[in-house]
């Protein structure tokens, strides 16, 4: 019985302690999606070289978070409740590298834009659709610390207002290239900006839809909203 509780709180300790890196990943996650739209609107190659270099932490943790989750599944030989904790520790960590990959290739394409002529209005629109998915993932996160299924799907019904936004962008950069031929080249670049923002909030909502089947055992059972109704350059890397 002893053992039984030695092995229940080494497993606790384990588990906060990969936890406590799933959290300090999130922060500089928030951090950078916040800093990539702030370095495009005020068109600021510093803050956007930051957010790049910064990217390489983020890499580094979902690697420790990896490793972490691997030496615990061998180790403590958790049962099935807590193999289910553990693995979708695994699988936050991944979603929250992939925001990170998109707030990184926001930063490049900012690099960019900062030669090309500047399209009305576009820099405020991506901060405030950035903004959006920022206050997403940071619910995220808390309903995976609080265990808050319900505020889980708050966050995963948001997303299609993530959608509506980018869709709303696309048709204006659409307007701006029909207009002038010569915003075409910025309004491509700013095109795909708005896309990796859309993307965010798709593993954002990756992350809300893991908090739900943690706590309940089953993932949602009704369709994920999605109001992404464009079709233009879907195909898009993430370097």
């Amino acid at each position: 019985m002893a053992t039984d509780k030695h092995i229940l709180s080494a497993f606790d300790r384990d588990l906060e302690a990969v936890q406590a890196m799933i959290m300090k990943m999130g922060g500089l996650v928030e951090t950078a999606i916040l800093d990539a739209s702030q370095a495009l609107e005020a068109r600021d190659d510093e803050l956007a070289a930051l957010v790049r270099a910064n990217d390489r932490a983020v890499d580094a943790l979902e690697q420790q978070v990896n490793e972490e989750v691997a030496r615990i599944i061998a180790l403590r030989a958790p049962n099935t409740t807590d193999l289910r904790t553990v693995l979708t520790v695994m699988k936050i960590a991944g979603n929250l590298e992939r925001i990170g990959d998109y707030a990184k290739n926001m930063g490049k394409r900012t690099t960019a834009l900062g030669q090309m002529p500047q399209v009305a209005g576009a820099g405020g629109s991506i901060r405030r659709m950035a903004k959006a998915v920022e206050l997403m993932l940071k619910d995220a996160l808390d309903a995976y610390i609080q265990r808050d299924p319900e505020l889980a799907m708050d966050v995963r019904s948001r997303d299609q207002e993530v959608d509506q936004m980018y869709n709303a962008l696309f048709r204006e950069f659409l307007t701006h290239m029909m207009e002038d031929p010569r915003n075409i080249t910025a309004c491509m670049h700013l095109h795909f900006i708005a896309k990796n923002i859309e993307r965010m909030g798709d593993h954002i909502t990756s992350i809300a839809e893991q908090v739900v089947y943690l706590v309940t055992g089953q993932m949602p059972d009704d369709a994920r909203p999605k109001g992404d109704q464009t079709s233009f350059a879907a195909h898009h890397e993430v370097p």
